[in-house]
């Protein structure tokens, strides 16, 4: 069979610290053969010892940085392939095509394109090299730390601020009450959005996350723990299922309470009587199409309802609701982070055997931390405890009567997902959606 005179070659040079294997579909078109480097350029070379014995029309690459580490070595390659007669292809960077290859002249009007690009990749390849020893990105540090020498390191001046932050919003769950809370106290300003950055920011747990995407943890002393960052999650995840301004209601049963009837929210409004300082709290709908309106209810006698009702419906509901296992969930990943643990404390020995060179540990070593993390946030997603033992300890109405109306809007949230009010002629009942 006569030598095909149209036959292309494609070849991509990936750097593992950073970048993955093309898949075959980047090359756009059918391709006789594909080499690939993975931070060398064995294949490289066995790609121009392959042209010399075959008839080779066409070679496809990404871009035209990869064929070197330098302008030189690009200019050299280029070289040997016009020597060849093999025409190059850089799809990305859409240089040359079948109907107008590149011609070696182009290189002197791409000299600034592959300069930029080399620069871009030896940044890249700096900044995989300090995500391998765990250091800080680049940039000022965040607000509570300054940069020490290859670490974050807490900032005395500052972090009080950031802790005190963090407390009042666990303690009322309100990300706008802390935030004023800062500027009353601290004459501290920062926006909302600065502060839900705050909360959800993993450098205030001790870990760094990277623009890859990949986390690595305890790389600096945290100004947030492990429970209060559960904690602060759980709050966040819980706010996002409220209507908006009842999250850092100092009522308990704000936002959870819906009229049945006319399927309108109910708001907890306070009114007092003229020449006395007696409050009276009602609950009234905010949005009754009916006329007329349903009327207002006293909060007092909804929270007695609503409690009696909850020590009477959450264990049936806990009891038929097929839970998971959280305590062997839990025993199963620790079981898991604790074998990559000892994959870790075996690194060092194998380097100093020279099983592994110290570059290759760094690699394995950031990969092993990086999926310890996952696990490690997989495990902070559980709950706490076991639902079915706390159903029974909240199943007893003095429990309830004991919390301040702060803690019992914290547990009524935990379990509640909506409290509707059920009318009737002359009376009404009470009817609870849990959120499990």
């Amino acid at each position: 069979m006569p030598p095909d005179p149209n036959k292309t070659f494609a070849y991509s040079y990936n750097d593992p610290l950073f970048e993955s294997v093309p898949d075959a579909s980047v090359w756009g078109q059918k391709v006789d053969r594909v080499y690939q480097d993975l931070g060398s350029r064995h294949q490289l070379n066995q790609l121009f010892q392959d042209c010399q014995n075959e008839i080779v029309a066409y070679l496809l690459v990404r871009r035209l940085d990869e064929l070197g580490d330098s302008i030189q070595e690009v200019g050299d390659r280029l070289a040997q392939l016009e020597h060849l007669g093999i025409h190059l292809i850089a799809i990305e960077e859409k240089i040359g095509s079948t109907d107008q290859p590149l011609r070696r002249s182009d290189l002197l009007y791409l000299l600034q394109t592959v300069q930029d690009n080399q620069r871009k990749r030896r940044l890249r390849q700096g900044h995989a090299r300090n995500r391998m020893k765990a250091l800080p990105p680049p940039g000022k540090a965040p607000y509570g730390y300054r940069r020490g020498k290859d670490r974050y390191v807490v900032d005395r001046a500052t972090a009080p601020v950031v802790k005190e932050f963090f407390e009042h919003f666990i303690l009322y769950g309100s990300l706008r009450g802390s935030v004023r809370h800062l500027q009353k106290k601290y004459n501290k300003r920062i926006s909302a959005s600065t502060g839900k950055r705050w909360l959800t920011s993993l450098v205030y747990r001790g870990d760094l996350l990277y623009h890859n995407g990949e986390v690595i943890q305890d790389t600096h002393i945290p100004i947030l723990s492990r429970e209060e960052a559960a904690q602060v999650d759980r709050l966040l995840r819980r706010n996002r299922r409220m209507p908006p301004r009842t999250a850092s209601s100092p009522r308990s049963l704000s936002g959870l309470v819906i009229c049945d009837t006319c399927q309108s929210p109910m708001k907890v409004s306070r009114v007092s009587k003229p020449r006395s300082n007696k409050d009276y709290l009602y609950l009234c709908p905010t949005a009754c199409p009916n006329q007329p309106k349903c009327r207002s209810i006293a909060y007092a006698q909804v929270l007695e309802q609503t409690i009696e009702r909850i020590c009477q419906d959450l264990p049936r509901a806990v009891s038929g609701t097929p839970l998971p296992d959280v305590d062997k969930i839990k025993q199963g990943l620790n079981a898991q982070i604790e074998a990559k643990q000892q994959v870790l404390e075996r690194l060092p020995a194998l380097v100093n055997s020279e099983v592994l060179d110290e570059e290759t540990a760094e690699w394995r070593s950031y990969k092993v931390r990086t999926e310890i993390a996952k696990l490690k946030a997989q495990l902070a997603q559980l709950p706490p405890v076991n639902l079915q033992v706390v159903a029974q300890v909240v199943s007893i109405s003095q429990f309830w009567l004991d919390l301040s109306e702060s803690e019992r809007r914290f547990y009524f949230r935990e379990f509640i997902r909506q409290i509707q009010i059920v009318r009737q002629e002359q009376d009404w009942q009470i009817q609870l959606v849990f959120i499990f």
